[in-house]
């Protein structure tokens, strides 16, 4: 395996699986006693305030249903007739 000139390197495929590392997971890389290691990062905390921030950024974005009914929605949403 070699890295790249950008310093990319593929993992294989049978690690990944095995360390559950799915696209767009964090990691940390380190460097210990002349080996290079690979580590899932710490899952960062939500921070404060959060909930309302993505709710505020929400505000507005359905506006095409205002008035009709969450059934209505839903089966506009489904596909349904």
């Amino acid at each position: 395996m070699r890295i790249t000139s950008k310093g990319q390197v593929t993992i294989p495929q049978a690690i990944r699986e095995k360390a559950e590392l799915l696209p767009h997971t964090e990691v940390e890389f380190e460097y210990i006693r002349g080996q290079v290691i690979l580590k899932r990062a710490a899952p960062r905390k939500p921070e404060p305030g959060w909930a309302i921030a993505a709710l505020e950024n929400a505000r507005g974005s359905m506006t095409e249903f205002h008035g009709w009914t969450t059934e209505q929605i839903m089966e506009f949403l489904r596909g349904e007739d």
